[in-house]
């Protein structure tokens, strides 16, 4: 691998600057955290393989999505080379047509097609491995509850730890090689294409792999469940295997892009603020989130290595369990990275231990409104004794109430942070802007402290779902169905809380990022101030922007209305693409009564490639919205600004040789940026917890209540399962993954501008 050799190369020469006092000895740690946690994943991934693969009847049907899982990646991810690589010219060209820029265009580029890389590898080993874990899992639950737990969960934590390993030998080489150690202080801005790469991919790796899994599962269900009566992962259903295979591209592929692009976001940004620290810390605190992820790593490892479960003990307490070992680990790593870092401020660390329990608040709530025992599932349920109309109201409703205590907690974690950085740092000259920011990037930190053990839960649900498919349509006895239901049960959970944590860490992300698009303003223009032989009045920042101004307000109204039609074209995509699923699982019932008697098997193979097509299709439209608006808004207000005369020359912008900076472009974007980020942030809330109680209050009526399956509202909660379908599973988890876009891209960009 290249990151091996090239992360290996920069150690070696980095081991001769060991120990000076500069700090820049913790890049080499970090940098061998990444290939320590490489390792782990190998042992691992070793530890897993080498279980038992089970009958052949089961090997049959686990090759099935093995082979349809490969093809659609495979197909996904030449698609998706094919955008970055045009990507890739444009943003070169385009940094090449500005003298400020030119300079920086094979650095931004050469960055973005690193980020890209690392998230496309990220994405298909969460992928890889749950499905080689899945028949592993279902074998073991044969004779163990346990050994099943634990197979999963193993399987699942290689995605964590590749995820989290990669993001630090990217950033962490990419500011060796481009010279941070020696100009820390501007480097940091030339990493921004890493993070633009990684959300790039993540974009569409969630996009296409939401399509597939909740296309394949609502034509499954209509058909199978509702039209025709068989249970869920029925052999004789021809979109079953369509369906499992969706659990692998759209939670293991999706979610694994997803949280990389989190972590690499996450430390692109810090670092960009911590340069506005380098008085106070120097190089330390601009690698401070480097560290917090080698942390990360150790602590998610002896986590995943603690959990073990009874046969006759609830599979989510031991989860649990290895949640609490990795967030105290975490914590107390965290609190020596200050010590150290810096300069043991232990106000800083009050921001770190916000971002902690930011994290498990988000974990409790989601758990509230999506969990079969809390009232807000079990109205659900009882709204589907009047049928499917009232099951989609009170979903809706329940959708609806859900973003009101994560808000709470977010605007609570945002002034905490805030404050603690401004206390922590009270005694230092910056601004105390400065020191705020720096304290809610920290609080950012602490919430992605435990990510590659959450993504070992999220990982673990899609392996234990497969797991149960095969134990069901290899027609293995009654009792090991029973033990993969629990393990199903807590994967469901895992899912959903996982979910949760996603959209808490994005949206602590997405401000850092914010704060970071700012400060790379300020930078652009105090440095053409520079270039001219001049200085900036260091009274001016971009924070000051004018809410009244026309540019503003329209860019706001644009980014507020970018989040729905984006979620409008994944929704569809979804819908259409299931009309093809539904239609050909209808046609074989048909044309093959055999089918349905038993004596014949279905074409799984056919409803796999329709899925496939169709989806990679459809993904590519709310995609390219994502990426084109910001970049439109930005060019069209900086050049018809002063034709129309919406911007105030002066007012708010900074005057270099007699003329006022034009700002209405950057100002444009940072109002779609900011309003883009809250409507996104609500509405992915919306849609996952509404999703998830949709889904969960089908699976408390099919426990017995309320007539139980096939019953009247059974079939009312199954119809309303396929509503919050591509709520849960396609367009929130992409609304993650675009809030974040947003802001990767609006920081690539920043310089065409202005």
């Amino acid at each position: 691998m290249v990151f091996f050799s090239l992360s290996a190369t920069v150690l070696g020469q980095g081991l001769t600057a060991a120990l000076d006092t500069s700090g820049s000895t913790f890049l080499w740690i970090a940098l061998l955290a990444g290939l320590l946690g490489l390792v782990f994943a190998l042992f691992l991934a070793r530890s897993v393989l080498a279980f038992d693969t089970g009958t052949p009847e089961m090997r049959l049907i686990s090759n099935a999505i093995r082979e349809g899982a490969e093809a659609f990646m495979s197909r996904q991810y030449t698609t998706i080379a094919a955008l970055a690589v045009v990507l890739a010219i444009a943003l070169f060209v385009g940094y090449k047509f500005s003298d400020f820029t030119a300079p920086l265009a094979g650095k931004v580029v050469i960055s973005f097609l690193i980020g890209a890389i690392c998230s496309g590898f990220a994405g298909y080993t969460g992928m890889f491995v749950s499905i080689r874990t899945n028949i592993r899992a279902a074998s073991a639950a044969r004779a163990s509850l346990g050994k099943a737990l634990k197979i999963a969960l193993r399987g699942g934590a290689v995605t964590g730890m590749v995820v989290i390993s990669l993001s630090l030998l990217g950033v962490g080489s990419l500011f060796f090689l481009f010279g941070g150690l020696k100009d820390p202080q501007h480097v940091p801005y030339q990493l921004v294409g890493f993070g633009f790469g990684a959300s790039l991919v993540a974009l569409f790796a969630q996009l296409g792999g939401g399509i597939y899994t909740k296309a394949a599962d609502v034509g499954a269900d209509l058909v199978g469940k509702v039209e025709a009566g068989i249970p869920e992962d029925d052999p004789r259903n021809p979109a079953v295997i369509a369906d499992l295979v969706g659990d692998n591209v759209g939670d293991c592929a999706g979610r694994g892009a997803d949280i990389f692009e989190s972590t690499a976001a996450e430390n692109v940004g810090a670092m960009i603020l911590g340069t506005a620290l380098y008085p106070v810390f120097g190089v330390k605190g601009i690698l401070f989130p480097l560290i917090v992820h080698a942390i990360n790593l150790v602590a998610s490892f002896v986590g995943v290595l603690v959990v073990h479960s009874r046969e006759d003990q609830d599979p989510m307490d031991a989860l649990n369990r290895g949640y609490y070992v990795t967030t105290l680990l975490a914590l107390v790593g965290f609190a020596a990275a200050v010590y150290y870092m810096l300069q043991g401020r232990w106000w800083l660390l009050s921001c770190g231990v916000v971002g902690m329990v930011t994290s498990f608040l988000f974990v409790r709530i989601t758990e509230y409104y999506t969990e079969t025992r809390y009232r807000p599932v079990q109205s659900i349920a009882n709204a589907s004794l009047t049928g499917p109309a009232t099951n989609i109201i009170s979903g809706l409703a329940v959708g609806m109430e859900t973003p009101a205590m994560p808000v709470v907690v977010i605007s609570a974690a945002l002034l905490l942070s805030y404050y603690f950085g401004v206390r922590g740092l009270a005694d230092t000259t910056i601004s105390d802007y400065a020191k705020g920011i720096y304290g809610t990037a920290i609080a950012t930190m602490g919430m992605l402290s435990s990510a590659a053990y959450i993504l070992a839960m999220d990982t673990f649900g899609p392996i234990t779902d497969n797991a149960g498919g095969i134990i069901e349509m290899s027609d293995q006895p009654h009792s090991v169905r029973e033990k993969t239901d629990k393990l199903d049960a807590a994967g469901n959970t895992t899912k959903a809380l996982t979910k949760g944590y996603a959209i808490g860490s994005a949206a602590l992300a997405a401000f850092l990022l914010f704060s970071a698009y700012l400060e790379t303003v300020h930078g652009i223009v105090a440095q053409r101030f520079a270039d001219a032989g001049q200085v900036l009045n260091p009274n001016w920042s971009f924070t000051n922007i004018n809410l009244a101004s026309v540019p503003v307000f329209v860019g706001a109204l644009l980014g507020a209305m970018l989040i729905f039609l984006f979620s409008s074209f994944a929704i569809k995509a979804v819908g259409r693409t299931a009309q093809y699923i539904i239609e050909d699982v209808r046609a074989q019932f048909r044309e093959n009564p055999g089918i349905m008697a038993g004596t014949s098997k279905p074409d799984y193979g056919r409803c796999v490639r329709i899925v496939t097509g169709a989806a990679l299709k459809q993904m590519v439209l709310p995609g390219a919205l994502a990426v084109l608006t910001p970049l439109a808004v930005g060019l069209v207000f900086k050049n018809l600004s002063g034709s129309f005369h919406i911007h105030i020359p002066g007012e708010y912008s900074p005057v270099l040789n007699g003329h006022s900076i034009d700002l209405a472009g950057a100002e444009a974007v940072a109002a779609l940026l900011m309003v883009g980020t809250i409507v996104g942030i609500l509405m992915a809330m919306l849609m996952n917890n509404s999703g998830g109680a949709w889904d969960n209050a089908k699976k408390y009526i099919e426990t017995g209540a309320h007539g139980g399956k096939r019953s009247e509202a059974h079939k009312a909660a199954v119809v309303g399962d396929t509503v919050g379908d591509p709520f849960k599973d396609t367009a929130g988890p992409s609304l993650h993954v675009l809030i974040k876009l947003l802001a990767t891209v609006t920081l690539v960009l920043a310089p065409l501008f202005l």
